[in-house]
């Protein structure tokens, strides 16, 4: 081998180094190309064998042109993959039998047990494996991998070496979000005792990962005990990973609970855990990153800051997020197929909890949404454990009709797919893109069909007793009581109000949302996912009910809606009385401070349409608690000085989130006329029309521990 390659000494002075590659190779190009070492080194070469760069290093000097072509040009994979499916392809149509590449994919599996589940309209189904070409949707062309096809000699020049160009000429833009000095940080001395690691580690596991899911616990475990013996090797992604599960353990803890656990008081520590992770991503350049844990880090990092950010802000930066993620392609299933299983599921998991929160924040930060809009296939995740997912798999493990530890996340992205293919979706956000809507006759009957496959296909599987379990039935009830509750809404027109019953389906609905709601807070086992059930406040639910009531003092629903709404103010406050304590001394909140005078305004039409009928009637607890408050309050007296009384301030909008579920971006900034066309205005209450007009649902007060009253 040595003796065959050629040395300085061996060059002949007569024959320069292109003109016995033209002989040798037959090569057209005449150009003196640099010299292997300066290739490989990156830097410039003088092209006179020996160079100085090798003398100097006293290295054997190769010209390029020496070095025969290792190969042709190596088809990419995915060419290589597109190629043998077109073969298959082939041989199925002519009906000739051969051993697939892949085996049928596991969901398409699970879709066929379920029979017509996988055509149903608005689900669209993608294959977990690497599908092939006939199923496959249309996948955008690649500008290198066209420019590929004609000319060889782009390999050298490619997108990877335009990467490259970008990092070497700016340097250091990762601070222009954060506003962080360039000056050196010692992250390591951020990090906690190492014993409180392994703490908030286990709380993560606990309060935060059954919900997301978008770390993967067998294989991040360990890297996560072995940083702990020394933090200056950490390498920086996984730095600031650690600093986001950080930050949502102490996310999710009251602060009584953080007191008693690590002997500190929560805002503390999440502020240093924050500061901690801002350091790490700057670090590990996450605003050009393509690695999916740096993002992951990222996402936690956004959910952590929610309660003190303003919506509007936080859109901003989770549209980075976004533009990040579709940078990696991870919303775009052509790109996700080509991964193993375990990245193609995490990218699928990531890209769905992502999007459902972006979604949301981008509804309360006073926008029509479009995240959700059916430009993108990411498939929904596959109900699956995280020790069913291995590095080293090739295939998907085969889909047993069970529930799995990811049932809350499955469920969500599920729904959330149904749901932005349906027009009433559009409605609210996109109605440009209606034309496309897949669920768009009858949207009542497509959720009539989703509820029954999400039933089939993962609630039967789950067993009340289980906290995670308990809180899917109960969430998947509260969101699809909206749903409907919302197709209620997109239908109403003035030219057409709804009937009688059309409007007593829909108080039953806005019933079924508090009722759902008031399950999932009265089971003490769910205390660590309060965090993310304060995303599901049921407040569309309340306004329906009161302008219903108000317009119907007497409808054959109102025991039963009053019965709902006392019930489920008062548990909101008893699961949590640390939040009640808080907002005793806070400034008066500007659109419960309306919505209470709601309530008592559609109580005295009640209270005047019993008395003309010479009846009297004890009014409901919810009443009883805002009369003591406003009386407390004018007397200069606590709340918490009445008995029973409830702070209609401390069911905090900064605590709600209008989610359908994590986030459908559904728009309830609802008119007044908007509810006189569902027959349920109220046109000669000026002063009632008045109060109701004021309030802008999206805008007042969302960051959930922000101080500040924000104007209605």
């Amino acid at each position: 081998m040595s003796g065959s390659q050629p040395t300085p000494d061996a060059s002949p002075s007569g024959d320069s180094p292109d003109t016995h590659g033209s002989a040798a190779q037959g090569l057209k190009s005449k150009r003196i190309l640099a010299c292997i070492l300066c290739q490989q080194r990156k830097i410039k070469c003088e092209r006179k064998f020996p160079c100085s760069n090798c003398i100097k290093s006293n290295a054997q000097c190769v010209p390029a042109n020496l070095v025969p072509r290792q190969r042709k040009r190596r088809f990419p994979e995915r060419e290589l993959l597109e190629r043998l499916r077109r073969y298959e392809d082939i041989l199925r149509k002519n009906n000739l039998k051969f051993d697939p590449m892949h085996k049928e994919d596991p969901q398409t599996k699970s879709s066929d047990a379920h029979g017509d589940d996988a055509s149903e309209p608005g689900s669209p189904e993608v294959t977990a494996d690497f599908p092939s070409s006939s199923d496959r949707l249309p996948e955008a062309k690649n500008f290198w991998n066209a420019m590929r096809q004609g000319f060889h000699e782009v390999d050298h020049i490619g997108e990877v070496a335009a990467r490259e160009a970008w990092d070497e000429i700016y340097e250091d833009n990762d601070q222009i979000l954060f506003g962080i000095r360039k000056t050196v940080i010692d992250i390591p001395s951020l990090q906690p005792e190492p014993v409180q690691v392994f703490r908030l580690w286990q709380i993560y596991l606990d309060n935060v990962n059954p919900l997301l899911k978008v770390t993967h616990t067998p294989t991040l475990q360990p890297c996560i005990i072995e940083a702990v013996s020394n933090f200056e090797k950490v390498s920086p992604v996984l730095e600031a990973l650690m600093f986001g599960i950080y930050s949502m353990a102490i996310h999710s803890l009251t602060n009584s609970d953080c007191q008693a656990t690590f002997g500190s008081p929560r805002d503390d520590l999440l502020h240093k855990y924050q500061y901690g992770c801002q350091q790490a991503l700057v670090k590990c350049g996450y605003l050009r990153t393509g690695d999916r844990d740096c993002l992951t880090a990222f996402y936690l990092y956004l959910l952590s800051v929610s309660k003190a950010t303003d919506p509007r802000c936080l859109s901003s930066m989770l549209g980075v997020a976004v533009r990040i993620a579709q940078r990696m392609g991870i919303h775009l299933e052509a790109s996700n197929s080509t991964f193993p299983p375990l990245e193609a599921e995490m990218r699928r998991r990531l890209w769905w909890s992502l999007i459902l929160y972006d979604a949301r924040v981008g509804e309360m930060a006073d926008h029509k949404s479009a995240a959700l809009a059916p430009t993108w296939d990411c498939q929904v995740p596959l109900s699956l454990n995280d020790s069913d997912l291995r590095p080293e798999m090739k295939e998907f493990p085969a889909m047993e009709p069970k529930s799995s530890e990811a049932i809350y996340a499955v469920v969500r992205s599920d729904i959330a797919n149904f749901y932005r293919h349906t027009s009433s979706y559009l409605d609210f956000n996109i109605p440009a893109l209606k034309a496309v809507a897949s669920v768009a006759k009858n949207d009542g009957l497509g959720i009539e069909t989703l509820e029954k496959r999400v039933e089939e296909k993962y609630l039967k599987f789950c067993d009340p007793e289980n906290p995670l379990h308990f809180l899917t039935i109960w969430t998947t009830r509260l969101t699809l009581a909206k749903a409907r509750l919302i197709v209620h809404y997109s239908k109403a027109s003035s030219n057409s109000p709804p009937t009688e019953a059309e409007n007593d389906a829909a108080i039953l609905q806005a019933i079924a949302m508090l009722e759902s709601d008031t399950k999932i807070i009265s089971l003490p086992s769910v205390r660590g996912f309060v965090w993310m059930g304060n995303i599901h406040f049921p407040l569309p639910g309340y306004i329906h009910l009161v302008y219903a009531l108000r317009q119907n003092p007497l409808n054959r629903h109102a025991e039963h809606a009053w019965r709902a709404m006392s019930e489920n103010s008062a548990m909101r406050l008893s699961y949590n009385s640390e939040m009640r304590q808080k907002l005793e001394t806070k400034a008066k909140n500007p659109l419960f401070r309306n919505l209470t005078k709601i309530i008592l305004l559609t109580w005295d039409a009640r209270v005047a349409a019993e008395e003309a009928l010479g009846r009297t009637i004890a009014p409901p607890d919810i009443v009883v608690r805002v009369k003591a408050i406003q009386a407390a309050r004018m007397e200069g007296e606590s709340p918490q000085s009445q008995t029973g009384s409830i702070d209609v301030d401390d069911i905090n909008i900064n605590d709600i989130i209008m989610n359908m579920p994590g986030g459908l971006g559904m728009d309830w900034q609802l008119d007044y006329n908007q509810m006189e066309a569902m027959g349920i205005g109220m046109p000669d209450q000026t002063s009632f029309n008045s109060n109701i007009n004021q309030l802008n649902w999206a805008t007042m007060g969302w960051g959930i521990s922000n101080q500040q009253n924000r104007p209605g």
